[in-house]
């Protein structure tokens, strides 16, 4: 499966903004779907996960309550909506997914099997 994530862009310090993942050559039904994003000089870091029919959903602490992941498999794409945007959260976002037989969610990037190019998002103050 090939992932392609945009609607990357700048935006200020307590704005929204939503990206997107699409999928191609595989339908996105059977596969968990994460998002991670990294930050110059730092380490990859998880922020969302869903589940393949979208039942289950995890986040990372810091985006608790502000940041939503979801799908539409008929469409083969996975969002990742994003409120109260703070500086801290610039980074190049990526999607990922893991095919699956169970309804599972994967907070650990060494788990997935498949990478979008990211997209970068920049929150200025």
């Amino acid at each position: 499966v090939q992932l392609q994530a945009s609607g990357g862009g700048l935006v200020q310090a307590g704005g929204s903004l939503r990206v997107s993942c699409a999928a191609s050559g595989r339908t996105l039904s059977s596969y968990v779907m994460g998002w991670f994003r990294q930050a110059p000089g730092k380490e990859r870091e998880f922020v969302a996960t869903i589940s393949w029919g979208g039942s289950r959903t995890e986040y990372a602490e810091a985006e608790k309550g502000r940041f939503t992941i979801s799908r539409d498999n008929a469409k083969n794409a996975v969002y990742l909506q994003m409120n109260s945007l703070k500086p801290e959260d610039t980074a190049v976002y990526y999607c990922a997914a893991r095919s699956t037989l169970a309804s599972t969610i994967l907070t650990r990037a060494r788990d997935y099997e498949y990478w979008g190019q990211g997209t970068l998002v920049t929150v200025s103050s």
